[in-house]
């Protein structure tokens, strides 16, 4: 098991070419809210995040995933992607600033996939954008900030 000092990152044997991403503190909202999630690698510089089970307790009032739920999902995308692609601890790293543009509707019962790209890596900063599918369908696109923690 590869753990940084917050996250898990490990090999899914039931899902060949993934890995986990998980917190080590199970009782934080990534796995208490969001629950099992899945990573890799997708390409030089993007990274696929999938929330894999998703259940009634992530829908809204029209029986689609809601809203925070996709935009959970993209901010912990973000912090997967720089761990994946840049290969920095983000442990201590804040999301800056995210912009969302909602385009479709998720179902429940189906995978939902957050896919991300970094654009650019500064010294302090990873600019990111991506979209968020479902099958062929796209939910919503994004672009986000994430300020590294400062050297230690």
């Amino acid at each position: 098991m590869e753990a940084t000092s917050a996250f898990i990152h490990e090999p899914d044997p039931r899902n060949p070419g993934w890995h986990t991403w998980d917190l080590v503190e199970q009782d934080r909202f990534n796995p208490v809210v969001m629950g099992k999630m899945l990573v890799r690698r997708e390409g030089d510089r993007s990274a696929r995040l999938r929330l894999a089970d998703t259940r009634t307790m992530h829908g809204n009032l029209h029986g689609n995933i809601h809203g925070g739920v996709t935009l959970s999902l993209i901010d912990i995308a973000m912090f997967a992607t720089v761990y994946g692609v840049i290969g920095e601890d983000v442990a201590g790293s804040v999301t800056l600033d995210l912009s969302t543009q909602f385009v479709g509707a998720g179902r429940l019962g189906e995978p939902l996939d957050a896919v991300s790209e970094v654009m650019k890596e500064t010294r302090r900063l990873v600019f990111i954008r991506g979209t968020v599918e479902q099958g062929d369908t796209l939910v919503a696109t994004y672009m986000g900030t994430l300020r590294k923690p400062a050297s230690r």
